[in-house]
């Protein structure tokens, strides 16, 4: 392990160890891992998945560090998914509210820096990512259309299905989780403008290599 990984790095520490770093967030269901990985695998960087690391960072969050996440944990499926509205739904998702978002950073500047490194996730939340940023090219967000993020929620069936299938009204679980990720990249798109952080709109019509040369091209890449 890096010697300064047993202290906090100072935020301008920090940047400079992560410039390292190219960033794609955005909204549920853009195409997040599919770009990621596309562009890891076209320029040699190493590929580091936020989704893939939720169950280890949830076990490393202690419940007095994470209110929303033990409020989320103690509800059932129906309180989850079904009888709160979709605003509140957004308001109180913990991983929306950057908890745990230090644990990235922490798995982040633990990573070798032999090569680049591309981030991916939801998680990555533009206020949150950009204090991180020496160059602001090395972030980008995809946001879904609402038409879009519904097409591909239907296409992945049965294990996007799996949790709200075991709800008491599927349908409105259905319905509450489609607004609220919608409600999400409205927020997203609110925070880049406000930011000067770059995000490109995902809807039908583009094919998958095309996106990964408008992300690449965002990145500087090519």
């Amino acid at each position: 392990m890096h010697p300064a990984l047993h202290e906090t790095p100072s935020p301008d520490l920090r940047r400079e160890r992560l410039r390292h770093v190219y960033w794609i967030g955005g909204g549920s269901g853009a195409g997040k891992s599919t770009i990621a990985r596309r562009i890891a695998d076209r320029y040699g960087m190493r590929l580091y998945d936020t989704d893939a690391a939720m169950p280890d960072h949830t076990r490393r969050m202690p419940a007095d560090t994470a209110p929303y996440l033990a409020e989320f944990a103690a509800m059932d499926l129906d309180e989850r998914w079904v009888s709160r509205s979709p605003r509140e739904m957004l308001d109180t998702f913990h991983w929306f509210h950057g908890e745990g978002f230090h644990l990235i950073v922490q798995d982040l500047l633990a990573l070798p820096s032999d090569r680049p490194v591309v981030a991916e996730g939801f998680r990555l939340l533009p206020g949150l990512v950009r204090p991180l940023l020496a160059d602001a090219r090395h972030a980008v967000w995809l946001l879904p259309t609402p038409r879009f993020r519904r097409e591909v929620f239907d296409r992945r069936g049965g294990p996007a299905w799996a949790f709200l299938a075991k709800t008491s009204d599927p349908q409105r679980a259905l319905r509450n989780l489609l607004q609220r990720d919608a409600l999400f990249t409205d927020r997203l798109t609110e925070q880049l403008r406000e930011l000067g952080l770059h995000g490109l709109s995902v809807d039908f019509g583009e094919t998958e290599e095309e996106l990964t040369r408008r992300v690449s091209a965002v990145f500087g890449l090519d």
